[in-house]
């Protein structure tokens, strides 16, 4: 898989943008890698190496090889694990070879992109492990970092999640503050129905407001901040009329619990969050 083709997300304006921050394009003295055109010589080229130092699942490898071809065009790169593969400590991941100092140039840029989106990938795998539910789905949520959205989602699908709504367009969700504004979950739903609105997800964070947010229209309830037994009594009063999730104080001590009280979803904002990046590097030789 050489190449990454994400709705929503354009790949080659993402490259060329982090490179011109990297480079410092359009500030005094910018526009140039000052080591790599003081130390390397031009026509100097490497072989490259780069690979896995911990337990990872892989996610942006293709994204990396992107920053080394805007580059070096000519540059040779072999991805050898597919996109989502759990590989062990010292895995090779990519072979490159090419210009010297394009290699130097996109090398940050590069393990960014592939440390953070595995870092992702890896945490996410754990929740699922964790989880132990094929009946239940592991959503993340909008808690990304600002125009990282499309890559940190598919991440997260590469470490075996889903992904919750992209943004603010393509699901009403009617929070706490909603509900403040309209009054009552009840008047929130039925505000959403009357605009329009397909897919209606409500929050609600007590047992009574089920019924007025079902009967309003809502098409899936997001059970807030609820422990397991509370977790039963809403799924059992739902009744399987919408889907439900649960959300709130979830982490890899408490998901399996939570899942297994009949919730079609757990949603878990930490994995965009809160991962820590993947330990993979990079290693050139002189050819």
């Amino acid at each position: 898989m050489d190449d990454l083709t994400l709705p929503g997300f354009d790949c080659d304006r993402f490259v060329r943008t982090t490179l011109a921050e990297d480079l410092g394009e359009g500030l005094p003295g910018g526009g140039r890698d000052v080591t790599s055109e003081s130390v390397i010589p031009a026509d100097a080229r490497f072989a490259g190496v780069m690979d896995s130092r911990d337990p990872i699942t892989v996610a942006g490898l293709p994204i990396a090889a992107a920053f080394f071809r805007a580059l070096d065009p000519q540059m040779e790169i072999e991805i050898l694990v597919e996109e989502g593969s759990r590989v062990e400590p010292g895995t090779d991941l990519m072979r490159l070879s090419g210009n010297a100092r394009a290699m130097l140039t996109a090398e940050r840029s590069a393990l960014n992109t592939a440390q953070h989106l595995s870092g992702i990938a890896t945490m996410v795998a754990g929740y699922v492990r964790a989880m132990d539910n094929p009946d239940c789905t592991l959503l993340d949520t909008r808690k990304t970092i600002p125009g990282l959205r499309h890559l940190e989602k598919y991440a997260v699908r590469m470490g075996g999640g889903s992904n919750h709504r992209m943004g603010l367009w393509d699901a009403a969700m009617i929070k706490d503050n909603h509900v403040l504004v309209a009054g009552n979950v009840g008047e929130a739903v039925r505000r959403a129905v009357e605009a329009g609105v397909e897919e209606i997800i409500c929050e609600v964070d007590r047992i009574d407001q089920i019924e007025p947010a079902l009967a309003a229209g809502a098409t899936r309830l997001l059970l807030d901040n609820m422990e397991p037994n509370t977790l039963r009594e809403a799924v059992a009063l739902v009744a399987g009329r919408v889907p439900t999730e649960a959300s709130g104080g979830i982490n890899l001590e408490t998901i399996q619990a939570k899942a297994a009280t009949g919730v079609d979803y757990v949603s878990v904002g930490r994995l965009t969050q809160s991962a820590p990046a993947a330990d993979i590097g990079l290693d050139f030789t002189p050819l």
